[in-house]
């Protein structure tokens, strides 16, 4: 793996980064100034980038755009002492992974970074060309019609709207109808419109020009123009703004756009390929979706079909899923009895292919046995309802209530209430592998308030390890 380059103008944080960074086994290179680390881009690329904003002579910002210009696949972490909302925004507008304000907890940083890594090999993956595997698995009817319209999609231009539920793999089909068509060479850009703030959506799709708005420091491409000849796959098209509704009709119509703050048209020569597990012609009649654009993008529909429509396909996507994750955990592959197989077939899966996926992930890790029954399934699956097992769960509480009562004991609100937050924190950093940050996100709090909680409730030591 790649070092992680860390550039800070005050020698200090460098040294608390390089001794982090030593003890967790994180190969690492430092840098006193961004320009330092710009001479050194000219000859290598690092796995992640963590940087200071404000420095002499270039920037943070400047170096971050340097390496989203040219290798956006390289998250880039920055640092400022100076918590404000400008340096925020002007670090998210420019492609920032993420904003770390200093002082900062350094296991939390090593944490973010840990989750940049996993991220950076993730996008390292997901462009490299894979042909020992199939692109999309499936042996049902329904999924034999999506893989001969991909065929018969393979020399078209033409816009695409894959309809279907949340996680049923529309992604996967926009990527094959990428790399089978004539655009294959070239860039495959994708963006959740949903997962965007509205207010960064309109830089993030089209771009800006340096000074457009506080922050702008110097020119961003957006999507439009990084997928220049290549396609532009826009995921939960169905929440999109109504007024990038309207920017993004006139580009379709038109095929030209203006960077945010621009004067000059640009040309965009992109095919898009939309996606949305929402009903568009119901949104249309609401008012919340334009009919002119939905006409526009539904030249040609594909529909994915939800697991429950391809039952048939779960113990070979289960089989598949169960070796990816060994492969991933460097363990022994588990298998499925006949009986969890038949079990597991009979269920909705209403996460559809990515709840069978985190599921087979689930299993590796959890299940005791290399052979896995219907017992080793999670409790939603083998029949308890999340409604009896809230009721358990309650009915628990209500007796430890009464019996405390019985033993005479007062004042039980708090002990019970760090009990609670006991377990919750617990099960949290289990599920998360001890990553404080995504457990503070599972469980709704900031990650200086986890942090506080976990000192408190005396569980430092008891916690997994950050990383």
């Amino acid at each position: 793996m790649k070092p992680v380059w860390v550039i800070d103008d005050d020698k200090s944080i460098r040294w608390v980064f390089e001794k982090a960074l030593t003890r967790e086994s994180i190969d690492f290179k430092s840098f006193a100034s961004a320009q330092e680390a710009l001479t050194a881009l000219n000859s290598a690329v690092p796995q992640v980038v963590v940087s200071d904003i404000r420095m002499p002579g270039a920037s943070g910002l400047d170096l971050l755009q340097r390496i989203k210009a040219e290798h956006p696949e390289v998250p880039v972490i920055v640092m400022t002492a100076y918590s404000d909302l400008e340096s925020a925004v002007a670090a998210f507008q420019g492609g920032a992974f993420e904003y770390l304000p200093k002082p900062f907890d350094v296991n939390h940083a090593v944490e973010l970074i840990r989750r940049a890594i996993d991220e950076s090999v993730r996008q390292t993956e997901s462009t490299e060309e894979t042909t020992s595997t199939p692109e999309i698995l499936g042996q049902a009817p329904s999924m034999q019609e999506v893989f001969r319209a991909i065929g018969r999609l393979s020399q078209s231009h033409a816009t695409v709207l894959i309809t279907g539920e949340s996680g049923s793999g529309k992604e996967l089909v926009a990527r094959a109808l990428h790399r089978h068509s004539p655009r294959s060479t070239k860039p495959f850009i994708a963006i959740n419109t949903a997962a965007i703030p509205k207010d960064l959506l309109e830089s993030e799709l089209f771009g800006h020009e340096r000074g457009s708005f506080t922050g702008a420091q110097a020119m961003r491409r957006g999507r439009f123009e990084q997928a220049d000849a290549g396609t532009l796959f826009l995921d939960e098209i169905g929440d999109m703004p109504s007024e990038l509704q309207t920017r993004l009709l006139r580009v379709l119509s038109d095929g030209q756009f203006y960077r945010v703050g621009g004067h000059q048209p640009i040309k965009a020569n992109v095919r898009v390929i939309a996606a949305t597990h929402q009903d568009l012609e119901q949104r249309v009649k609401q008012g919340l979706f334009r009919e002119d654009l939905y006409h526009r993008l539904n030249v040609i529909r594909l529909r994915l079909p939800p697991m429950r429509e391809r039952r048939e396909d779960i113990p070979l996507l289960a089989r598949f899923f169960l070796l990816k994750s060994a492969r991933e955990l460097g363990v022994e592959p588990k298998r499925l009895s006949e009986a969890a197989l038949r079990h597991l077939s009979a269920q909705d899966l209403p996460g559809n292919v990515r709840q069978l996926e985190n599921l087979c992930h689930w299993l590796t890790v959890m299940a005791p046995g290399m052979n896995v029954e219907v017992n080793d399934l999670p409790p939603e699956l083998r029949g308890e309802t999340a409604a009896s097992a809230e009721q358990n769960w309650l009915l628990a509480l209500e007796r430890e209530v009464e019996q405390s009562f019985g033993r005479g004991e007062h004042g039980i609100i708090d002990q019970l209430s760090r009990d609670f937050e006991r377990t919750l924190i617990v099960k949290a950093l289990q599920h998360t592998g001890g990553r404080r940050i995504e457990a503070a996100t599972l469980l709704g709090l900031g990650r200086n308030t986890l942090t506080r909680k976990i000192q408190e409730l005396g569980l430092e030591e008891k916690s997994p390890a950050a990383g």
